[in-house]
């Protein structure tokens, strides 16, 4: 039921039946040498539906381990003392039963342990059939040694040359394909069994000629075995992308911006710098921490006792949390010039609150920007100015389809250290609001943060400081203490929570006052979760100081960038505060040579890129282990990078390019 790429796929309706009874009924009618036909599926819960359904239609089913499938066929064929065990995929609805009978009596006629019709194939992809005998699945079961020997049941025999008999069609139809493991062939399997003249007892050769009548249904669709080269979270990502625009909700998790292909893309469980994949496999991150959120690393206990406990006294209800109130204090208190504070789940949202805000309380529209501030409207109109004005600090060619034209010259860029640049913004159109980072990639050059603030002052501008990626990770608050420069506005996110959603606008009473005159509401601002974590995170933060602590590994490894750059004489350049630390080779190629880096990483159990986020989880054994590896990479780009043939150690497409401010 759990397939990754078709959920509930064998419990599809087929005319009036399910694709699993449609196919045990045919079988039990058509092929008399068969004695019992057995449903061997899994323990998960998800097939819980499916053992139901079983149990009430008679048909019996097994169930067992949902990785080691070459286990569960052995358990199964032992449990009901088989002698010999014909195996059927239940993602093959069209199984021609004449074909099994064919093989049964080739099988029973020789002296063989396996026969198959799939080593060649020459029928359909989604008429295989393969017969095996018991002490045969035994013997396999034993000495299997690669987990695709045990995931797919019967590699073992003819990767090892056992002893087998390859049944063959006439003719060669392998090219055609009846399987279903997507929508599109659902659609297809369909349309074929409507046009079936006897939906119940058909050959090949009836198949065939139906699929001729359909055949540019199933163009793009001829690759036997589809996916078994894929992991199941890149089974899942192709899924995705049908059902979900872009495949998820935040790029930066979009798996064409690490590893195409390869990218594991979903997780099952995470703890402190670990995280299990849908495969089983532990990975170290050495790269995003769930994009900057997991500050302490994940699954940080204090943290999630403190959500625990609140989840058991109910997360939302008519009335507000208390706990809101709480960490308004000590935001306020971490913060001491500012008066009030208003939350949200995400950083998005709270970028355009603090907008609004700085509008009501400027009394003018126009608003300079400089860094990236979200996905709304307000902030990508800047592009319609020029689809290039936020590619420094964000995309290339962002497009404004869906944003109002009316919007055009309401926000304004203007690049980090350019004050001539941005002092000529306020005098051309009039600038209310500045929204900008504290600091990204580049310190702040001849007092430019002073001059941004005198600027405001003189001209009646509300100055925001968007600290959504940077609040806490050099400061016990926010990056702005570090130069001394006070805002008007300050926004928090990411790190606030440790991985729970909350954002944070602290400000001056005069424009954080604007929300009483400005409908700002919303439902989900007021649920418990996030304020309850937010609170714990930061008295976390606060006894361990652990700024502090990922500030001087982020210098660690800043450094043992260039060292190992240096050694290789390969050309990086290095950026972004410590805790935040970004890497850029300095070559035409950059972007094979950070797919390599991510490629080897992975073959390594590590989660990498050009871009590491420290947390306070990372210890300096996982330094050890990343370095290590990261050597031998940088060698091997070495040795390559003058003669122009680095795409011979990429074993798949080139990312796509990400961020700008990551990259």
């Amino acid at each position: 039921m759990a397939s990754t790429r078709l959920y509930g796929k064998v419990m599809l309706p087929l005319g009036e039946k399910p694709i699993i009874q449609f196919m045990h009924d045919r079988l039990l009618a058509h092929c008399n040498q068969i004695d019992q036909i057995v449903i061997a599926t899994t323990d998960l819960a998800s097939d819980d539906q499916l053992c139901g359904f079983l149990h009430r239609a008679g048909i019996n089913y097994f169930r067992g381990d949902s990785e080691n499938v070459l286990k569960r066929f052995y358990d199964a064929a032992n449990f009901y003392c088989a002698d010999v065990v014909i195996r059927l995929t239940a993602d093959c609805p069209f199984i021609d039963t004449s074909v099994v009978s064919e093989m049964v009596n080739k099988f029973l006629e020789s002296d063989c342990n396996y026969i198959t019709n799939r080593t060649p194939a020459t029928f359909p992809d989604g008429l295989d059939v393969e017969i095996i005998k018991f002490s045969s699945l035994k013997e396999a079961l034993f000495k299997a040694t690669t987990k695709y020997e045990t995931e797919h049941v019967t590699p073992f025999f003819y990767d090892n040359k056992t002893d087998f008999i390859n049944h063959q069609s006439n003719t060669d139809l392998s090219n055609i394909r009846l399987t279903l493991d997507e929508y599109d062939d659902y659609n297809l399997i369909k349309k074929i069994y409507e046009n079936l003249t006897d939906k119940f007892n058909f050959t090949t050769d009836d198949l065939v000629k139906v699929f001729k009548k359909f055949n540019n249904l199933n163009e793009g669709m001829t690759k036997r075995n589809l996916g078994s080269d894929k992991n199941p979270g890149q089974k899942l990502w192709g899924r995705a992308l049908e059902i979900i625009p872009n495949g998820n909700m935040l790029l930066s998790k979009n798996s064409d911006q690490h590893l195409p292909d390869k990218w594991p893309a979903y997780f099952k469980s995470c703890k402190g710098v670990m995280i299990k994949d849908l495969s089983g496999n532990n990975l170290i991150d050495c790269h995003l921490m769930g994009v900057g959120t997991n500050i302490l690393g994940y699954g940080h206990p204090e943290v999630d006792e403190a959500v625990v406990n609140g989840i058991s006294q109910g997360n939302m209800s008519t009335l507000n949390c208390p706990e809101e109130v709480r960490l308004a204090e000590e935001l306020i208190r971490l913060d001491s010039w500012a008066d009030q504070v208003r939350f949200t789940r995400t950083g998005g949202e709270a970028s355009a609150v603090a907008i609004r805000l700085g509008r009501a309380a400027s009394g003018k529209d126009a608003v300079a920007v400089c860094g990236y501030h979200g996905w709304h409207d307000w902030y990508l109109s800047a592009n319609f100015q020029n689809t290039e004005n936020l590619t420094q600090h964000l995309l290339p060619g962002l497009s404004t389809t869906g944003i109002p034209k009316a919007l055009n010259n309401t926000t304004l860029s203007f690049k980090y250290n350019d004050f001539e640049g941005l002092n000529a913004l306020v005098k051309k159109y009039d600038i209310g609001v500045i929204q900008m980072e504290v600091m990204r990639n580049s310190k702040p050059k001849n007092n430019f943060l002073e001059k941004v603030r005198a600027l405001c002052n003189e001209n009646g501008i509300v100055l925001i400081f968007d600290e959504c990626s940077s609040g806490f990770r050099e400061t016990s608050s926010g990056l702005y203490k570090k130069f001394n420069i006070i805002p008007d506005v300050v926004i928090y996110g990411k790190a606030l929570g440790n991985g729970y959603a909350v954002n944070a606008i602290l400000g001056k009473r005069e424009v954080m006052s604007q929300a009483e005159n400005s409908f700002i509401s919303s439902t989900f601002w007021t649920e418990r979760i996030g304020s309850t974590a937010a609170f714990k995170t930061l008295e976390v933060m606060q006894r361990e100081k652990s700024w502090e602590i990922i500030t001087s590994m982020g210098k660690v490894l800043q450094k043992s960038w260039n060292t190992l750059a240096d050694k290789h004489k390969l050309a990086i350049e290095v950026f972004g505060i410590p805790a935040l630390s970004s890497f850029v080779f300095s070559s035409n190629d950059h972007l094979k040579y950070k797919t390599y880096v991510t490629q080897e990483m992975l073959k390594e159990g590590i989660l990498a890129s050009n871009v590491f986020y420290i947390s306070a989880a990372h210890k300096k054994k996982h330094f050890d282990i990343y370095f290590e590896k990261l050597d031998d990479i940088f060698y091997n780009l070495s040795s390559l990078q003058n003669s122009g043939r680095i795409d011979e150690l990429l074993d798949q497409e080139v990312c796509k390019s990400g961020f700008g401010r990551l990259n």
